[in-house]
């Protein structure tokens, strides 16, 4: 089958992203044809794969979005396709990957009224509408339980066009048989002694992800803790605000930030604690990444991931709504108490082993070839 699949922007550190290179890669596997449409490609392109980047500009995201499609559109007529799949809500798809909220319900409910009167609103709000509709035909992979019924509500979609995927951890990111010498030469690496203690967080997009919560945690730890406590945050976005943010807490040389790389395992197995209290997060991959790698996690409870903490019991998940001060505490009890890491870790490890948490892009791939398109 020749197969196309849509995403407006493909870089290799997105957890989106990461998440529509290893479907189409499973369906290439299974011997059909990937072309990908896309606004800006950065990265390497898969032998075999068609990458094409829409020639188009914009000042507003909508109106690029716009042209996109229209583009998109005016290629797939002259060259059509037996199945369309995107990872950004548009019209025209036969599979849609579920990896954003639900807008309209976040327009209702965080925005003000006026806001549905903008151009802005409008389109994401019709883009939503053309995949969830109850008339529509898409076939939706869900990737997170909460934000189904939200959807339901909005548009009365029919239950059996969802199908819920499993995690899909790559399997890569588990602890290795030597991950203690990982650890030890990732410790030499950045300089950290032996009873330094190193929290990571790791997402792009620095606000979504509460960096801002993190910064005033570290700020927050008692002094003895705080020396031989640092912070790596690591993604693509700018680090500006937040390193303003860091100056006025006295923070120095306790954090640092990197930008996204591909040797996050060697964090995980380096690092002591992952900190993600995140204002919202559909899944949150590198919570279950932090899981398998045996690093006790402490997150927010809005992540659709989280769940997964609780369950293992490889770490704490804060309670809602959010309290900074409840954060402040977990942090500081969970870096004091090196027997209770210790535990997390090892509950962490026997969870990997028998959860599935990594079957996602099959089971994406059994949907997508299956007949009844």
């Amino acid at each position: 089958m020749q197969l196309a699949f849509v995403l407006y922007k493909y870089f290799p550190f997105g957890g989106l992203q990461r998440d529509f290179m290893r479907i189409a890669l499973e369906c290439q596997k299974r011997g059909h044809q990937i072309r990908v449409y896309t606004m800006i490609w950065e990265g390497d392109i898969p032998p075999g794969f068609e990458v094409l980047v829409a020639p188009v500009k914009a000042f507003h995201n909508h109106t690029r979005n716009e042209k996109m499609l229209a583009w998109m559109q005016a290629d797939l007529a002259k060259r059509p396709v037996d199945r369309l799949i995107g990872f950004n809500k548009m019209p025209g798809l036969d599979v849609y990957y579920a990896a954003d909220g639900c807008f309209e319900d976040k327009a209702q409910n965080l925005r003000h009224s006026f806001y549905r009167f903008f151009k802005r609103y409008k389109h994401f709000a019709e883009y939503e509408r053309a995949v969830f509709d109850k008339n529509a035909k898409t076939e939706i992979l869900m990737i997170s339980e909460v934000q189904q019924p939200l959807f339901i509500k909005h548009y009365d979609t029919p239950l059996e066009r969802f199908h819920l995927l499993p995690p899909g951890i790559a399997l890569d990111r588990r602890a290795p048989a030597n991950a203690a010498e990982i650890r030890a030469e990732f410790r030499r690496e950045f300089k950290l002694a032996d009873d330094d203690l190193l929290l990571v967080q790791i997402g792009s997009g620095f606000k979504t992800k509460g960096v801002d919560r993190s910064l005033k945690a570290l700020a927050a730890l008692p002094a003895e803790l705080k020396k031989r406590t640092k912070l790596f945050v690591i993604g693509q976005d700018d680090p500006k605000v937040f390193q303003l943010q860091s100056a006025t807490l006295g923070l120095g040389d306790h954090l640092q930030f990197l930008k996204g790389r591909s040797d996050i395992p060697r964090f995980l197995l380096g690092a002591d604690l992952l900190i993600h209290p995140a204002y919202n997060e559909n899944t949150g991959t590198v919570l279950l990444e932090a899981l398998v790698a045996g690093l006790p996690v402490l997150v927010s409870a809005v992540c659709g991931y989280a769940h997964y903490i609780s369950d293992a019991d490889c770490g704490r998940v804060l309670d809602e709504p959010f309290e900074q001060a409840q954060l402040n505490e977990y942090l500081t009890h969970m870096l004091s108490d090196d027997a209770a890491r210790a535990a997390w870790s090892q509950n962490g490890l026997a969870y990997a082993q028998t959860a599935d948490l990594y079957s996602m892009p099959q089971h994406a791939a059994d949907v997508i070839l299956a007949e009844q398109h």
